[in-house]
């Protein structure tokens, strides 16, 4: 099953690259897509040449799909709706964190969820959809990782958590 991050003009890396870390590390099939496949140059000035057009990704084979924040305009268009929404229905987990989670909204599967868009969270993962402020970058990557099973077991995930969120020592 493949890991999938939508990458799109002036999307914010940092949002993710914890995340993307955790993936990466644990030997998933990570995929980075943009909508069209061409190079995108990201809000921190990085350019990536993604590995896909998001046409190219077979839905079914998708375990993750994951939209950071950013300049989300780029990103209005019917399939990446119709991709989130074929997705959700399979019962992916589906990650947005800061204007991702607009996306999601703006797709219709925020319904009867709780998510980051309430004030008392800043990081969410309810009916498999992992929701993060951009502040959460931390929580969503260990949220969205305790939701892949990407933690060896308690200890490997007390031993992440006291790494990246208490700045403890490994």
């Amino acid at each position: 099953m493949k890991d999938i991050v939508l990458l799109y003009e002036n999307c914010c890396i940092y949002e993710i690259i914890i995340l993307t870390y955790f993936l990466k590390a644990t030997e998933s099939d990570l995929i980075y897509c943009s909508v069209d496949g061409q190079k995108i140059t990201a809000m921190e000035g990085y350019t990536v040449i993604p590995d896909a057009a998001l046409s190219e990704i077979n839905l079914s084979e998708v375990r993750s799909f994951i939209i950071p924040g950013g300049d989300i305009s780029n990103i209005d268009q019917d399939i990446v709706y119709g991709c989130l929404k074929t997705l959700h229905e399979a019962n992916t987990l589906i990650g947005g964190i800061c204007a991702g989670v607009d996306v999601l909204e703006k797709a219709g599967l925020l319904h009867d969820i709780h998510s980051a868009r309430e004030e008392a969270f800043d990081c969410v993962l309810d009916k498999n959809i992992v929701t993060a402020r951009a502040n959460a970058y931390v929580d969503f990557a260990i949220e969205t990782a305790k939701a892949l099973e990407l933690f060896e077991d308690e200890a490997d995930l007390q031993e992440t958590v006291a790494f990246w969120k208490e700045f403890r020592r490994a």
